[in-house]
């Protein structure tokens, strides 16, 4: 493994740890050293829940920042650029995705020359996308959050649960875990209505605010309390929690009896209700899901949301709770009747590139942060718990340098220790998730398209078919700079029968489902074998267009991506041999950053 580059000294990491077994809580302030105050309404409980490390507390910008940063009792072996790094990720996941390179500078309050050498060491990671003096975060962030997701596997095991309950009642399901003291959503299943009641994946929310937070809060400690109290005394009006709207008052004492009261109930009954607590009109309900075994633990929350032009509070709770009650049983028959994936192969030398990546780039490129950032994905399925050998050996890094990481991110509140082991925390999906959750495949694939569009100079599209099979849908297009080009806007609906793009897409139909009798089953067959599909002259005299597949997850084609010129620029042979090859590589990048994107939301295709 290279070693670690000297133009990185001055980013202020202290010098590399010995080679020793780090034990969790080693050298470092952790949050269970916190004197505990007062106990709550659950201090009585028998098993006390693992702490995880504090959720926001700042309620002002220039404490924010210093938030942010991390900056408050950072341990000597601490990663700085790393710390720094994970600072310009949670400023552009609140800023929705995208800020200027002058926002990042302002929000962090980092020199702008190390906002730089971040965002391009984010960038050669495909983590960030560099748009002139705008950075926005790319869908293969995703595989940071995807890692706490898979190891975690309540995702996996619980949403098909959640989203037949959804369809069933027609109203907007959730599932959440706790975050200390907030809630943190890990599925959604919602409803298309001009009324979105949906927060996003990821999303953090204040547990006095919500439905699901009384029930984790039963499991609260009195370290845990004492947390909630001073949060609320140095955030009262929610402005840490940028995904709910701020409190119109600052909360007192009368707001914090009456959560303690809403954990006292959730304890007798089993089930909590929201009944207009985040913004007027917004009711929901909530059941816990626990773990197998005899202690019973509250693995997730699962909750119905709605509004009260459809289901009053009372409403609910005496029409969807019991149905809701079911869900939950099939929810933990399924964590009982799935045993743990055994444990395959672990990944190994996964930060074997940055290596080459230093040496191509130099200075620009922080090799400890984009080593740190590889750490994380070194967890996943079958891989829930790590020790410090494991990282090393996942991640091909020394010791030393996997030991480090992992001091830093505790400090940070993205992993937490269990015995020997660390296990990744709630929080790792505060690194780009919520924004990313949202984005559909044509936002995947417009920067892709302008890529190849500024390669081959001819115009690209991206196009679905329609239900009925007979149309193709343009859902993305970049149009090149020249006086003869083709002229199609987004929206434009085409008879796909005669586009390469609707012959790639009808060729991978099932058979019976698309009436096909314009285009004979031969050329269909063809565009399978070979790959894509070329029309000339067809649709319109002097058009020629080359289409390829887009593939999802699971290897069906969901879209196309084509390129169309006027006949007279490249002969169909030199379609296949010129522009064919860039058509494959592009539609490979867009299909890699659609499967991250989609292993744990939906992916809207338009």
């Amino acid at each position: 493994m290279p070693a670690k580059p000297t133009s990185e000294t001055p980013e202020g990491s202290a010098p590399p740890a010995d080679e020793k077994e780090l034990r969790p809580g080693e050298g470092r302030t952790s949050s269970a050293t916190r004197t505990a105050g007062s106990a709550g309404p659950a201090a009585s409980t028998p098993t006390a829940r693992t702490a995880t490390p504090a959720g926001p507390t700042a309620s002002a910008p220039a404490a924010r920042t210093a938030s942010t940063l991390g900056e408050s009792g950072v341990p000597a072996e601490a990663v700085t650029p790393l710390i720094r790094g994970i600072a310009v990720l949670r400023e552009l996941t609140e800023a929705d995705g995208t800020l200027s390179l002058s926002g990042l500078e302002r929000a962090t309050g980092l020199a702008r020359s190390t906002v730089d050498r971040i965002t391009a060491t984010l960038a050669r990671m495909g983590y960030v996308r560099l748009d002139g003096r705008d950075v926005h975060l790319s869908p293969r962030l995703m595989e940071l959050g995807n890692a706490y997701m898979s190891a975690l596997r309540l995702p996996s095991l619980l949403s098909p649960h959640a989203d037949a309950l959804a369809d069933e009642l027609d109203e907007s399901v959730s599932l959440a875990v706790a975050d200390r003291d907030g809630i943190r959503f890990i599925h959604q299943a919602t409803r298309r209505r001009a009324m979105s009641l949906s927060f996003r994946i990821g999303d953090l929310l204040p547990a006095e605010r919500t439905a699901p937070g009384p029930l984790f809060a039963t499991e609260w400690t009195a370290t845990d309390w004492q947390h909630w109290r001073d949060r609320r005394a140095s955030d009262p009006r929610d402005l840490s929690f940028t995904a709910v709207p701020p409190r119109t008052y600052a909360a007192d004492r009368r707001d914090d009896e009456t959560f303690a009261r809403r954990t006292e109930e959730a304890a007798a009954n089993g089930w909590s209700l929201d009944d207009q607590l985040i913004e007027p009109g917004l009711v929901a309900i909530s059941v816990p899901v626990r773990t197998p075994g005899a202690d019973g633990r509250i693995a997730s929350v699962a909750s119905v949301v709605s509004h009260t032009s459809r289901h009053t509070a009372h409403h609910l709770r005496t029409t969807l709770l019991p149905r809701l009650r079911s869900a939950v049983t099939d929810m933990e028959r399924e964590l009982r009747r799935t045993p743990p994936p055994e444990p395959g192969p672990p990944p190994s030398d996964l930060a074997l590139w940055t290596g080459a990546s230093k040496q191509q780039l130099g200075r620009e490129f922080i090799e400890s942060l984009a080593r740190g950032l590889t750490v994380l994905t070194a967890f996943g399925e079958g891989r829930p718990e790590l020790t410090l050998t494991e990282v090393a050996q996942a991640t091909g890094l020394a010791r030393a340098t996997a030991r480090r990481a992992l001091i830093t991110y505790e400090h940070l509140g993205l992993v937490a220790p269990a015995g020997r082991t660390f296990t990744l925390t709630p929080r790792v999906l505060s690194l780009g998730f919520p924004p990313l959750s949202r984005t559909s495949l044509p936002e995947i694939a417009q920067p892709h398209l302008a890529d190849l569009t500024s390669r081959i100079h001819e115009s690209t599209s991206l196009a679905v078919l329609s239900d009925s099979g007979e149309e193709i849908q343009y859902t993305a297009r970049v149009a090149t700079a020249r006086v003869m080009s083709v002229n199609i806007t987004v929206g434009t609906r085409l008879p796909a029968y005669a586009t390469a793009l609707g012959r790639v897409l009808l060729a991978d139909a099932p058979a019976g489902t698309i009436t096909t009798e314009h285009t004979p089953e031969g050329v269909l067959a063809s565009v399978r074998s070979q790959g894509y599909a070329l029309v000339d002259e067809e649709l319109e005299e002097g058009l020629r267009s080359i289409a390829v597949p887009i593939r999802d997850r699971s290897g069906r084609v969901v879209a196309a991506l084509n390129t169309a010129m006027h006949a007279s620029r490249r002969t169909p042979g030199q379609c296949v041999t010129d522009l064919l090859p860039e058509l494959t590589a592009t539609a490979t990048r867009i299909q890699t950053d659609l499967h991250t994107a989609a292993r744990f939301t939906a992916v809207p295709l338009t």
